[in-house]
């Protein structure tokens, strides 16, 4: 019998290899593993602007909800259904239930929100509260003599 030295880095080098022949591509876990929708904002002084991006859903299937602190989005992405006899479909679409909540950077007036939905693409424009002034206050420091 032949004695080997153990080399654990050996081992470890043959895994890695193995989960990099295996692995998909990062892109395309990208776009198959993100279930939300992508978003943008824009702010202003008076206002925030949110672009939200939802190809394929009609304004229907869509809920949104806006608070003071953070806007609230849920919907669903129906699967078209095909009668095929023949023939192999490989889709990367994701079809199904999605929601997101996005916190904002200000306080909004939500009872004045404006919405737009066109090409896929939902814009709204959240105005902001009128920030509260704050209240300075003059601290006495009393000088205590050594």
């Amino acid at each position: 019998m032949t004695l080997v030295r153990w080399n654990p880095w050996k081992e470890i080098d043959t895994l890695q290899r193995l989960f990099e022949e295996t692995r998909v591509p990062s892109a395309q876990f990208e776009r198959v593993g993100v279930r939300v929708p992508a978003a943008e904002l824009h702010e202003t002084e008076d206002v925030i602007h949110l672009k939200l991006e939802l190809p394929g859903i009609a304004a229907k299937d869509l809920d949104v909800q806006v608070t003071e602190n953070s806007v609230y989005i849920s919907g669903e992405r129906k699967s078209e259904t095909k009668t095929e006899d023949k023939g192999t479909t490989k889709s990367e679409f994701y079809y199904g239930k999605f929601q997101r909540v996005i916190p904002l950077s200000a306080r909004v007036k939500n009872t004045n929100v404006t919405a737009d939905y066109k090409d896929g693409i939902l814009n709204l424009t959240l105005p902001k509260i009128e920030a509260e002034k704050n209240k300075v206050v003059k601290v006495n420091l009393n000088q205590t003599s050594a």
